[in-house]
């Protein structure tokens, strides 16, 4: 489990799955581009992983639905950052929960937005230079709801099926450049997920986990660990990780 002398660059690094990525990252020995929104929490993420792992990190304020934006500063990269040997895509959320006839356009847009959109701005801007090295690793952060569309849940089921479809696409487009092309879905996990989902209504979110015990954000970055630390010769190119109380997007055993 060695990332020893490899930058790993992780969206959505300020919270859930990008914030335990970049802990298991760093102990594991790589230098970190931390990019997210939110440039307070990446500052605190960077200070604390350099604490306990000694990481060197660079923070990268980004939102990857900027697509000039995302462009101009991944090419804006200092030197010593602009080799990057890992991606991990992991920006992305859920907003909304209602029949596709009164669903709001403007959820619909932001989920376009970040998970498929700017899963492609930030590929297309990384991916030529590990064509150009025939070395690389993308990881695509997708869901339980990219094989399985469930009621309520059409246009984010949508975008994590489109993400899917993009991951065997990379895989296929790069072939014989040495490029391993990781899908990772993952069914239900406790972080701001739900929050987020529910604009903020606390209790609605918290009474998705009620009675199972959910996937933490740790469970999922072990799996991206695994996947970014198989010898070079190795693709994990397809893992789907649920909670074992969790059958299927709909069936789900509560105590």
């Amino acid at each position: 489990m060695n990332l020893r002398d490899t930058t790993v660059f992780i969206t959505g690094a300020s919270a859930g799955i990008g914030y335990a990525c970049a802990e298991v990252c760093a102990e594991a020995g790589a230098r970190l581009i931390l990019a997210a929104r939110r440039t307070e929490r990446l500052i605190a993420l960077s200070s604390t992983l350099r604490n306990r792992f000694g990481t060197e990190s660079y923070v990268l304020t980004l939102d990857v639905r900027q697509r000039y934006d995302v462009a101009s500063r991944i090419a804006d990269l200092p030197d010593a950052w602009q080799t990057v040997d890992i991606l991990i895509n992991n920006a992305g959320l859920s907003r909304g929960l209602e029949p596709l006839y009164e669903g709001s356009i403007d959820d619909w847009e932001e989920m376009i937005d970040t998970n498929i959109k700017g899963l492609l701005y930030v590929t297309r801007a990384l991916l030529p230079q590990m064509i150009e090295r025939r070395s690389g690793t993308i990881i695509n952060i997708a869901s339980i709801a990219g094989r399985e569309v469930y009621p309520k849940g059409n246009v984010y089921c949508a975008t994590k099926s489109a993400v899917r479809s993009l991951s065997q696409a990379i895989y296929r487009d790069t072939n014989g450049y040495n490029i391993r092309v990781c899908n990772i879905d993952p069914g239900m996990v406790e972080t701001e997920f739900s929050e987020v989902r529910f604009h903020g209504d606390t209790a609605r979110a918290q009474a998705v986990y009620q009675g199972l015990t959910p996937l933490s954000a740790r469970d999922v970055a072990d799996v991206v660990l695994f996947c970014c630390t198989r010898p070079p010769h190795v693709t994990v190119h397809d893992v789907q990780i649920m909670p074992t109380a969790q059958a299927s997007a709909t069936l789900v055993y509560r105590q």
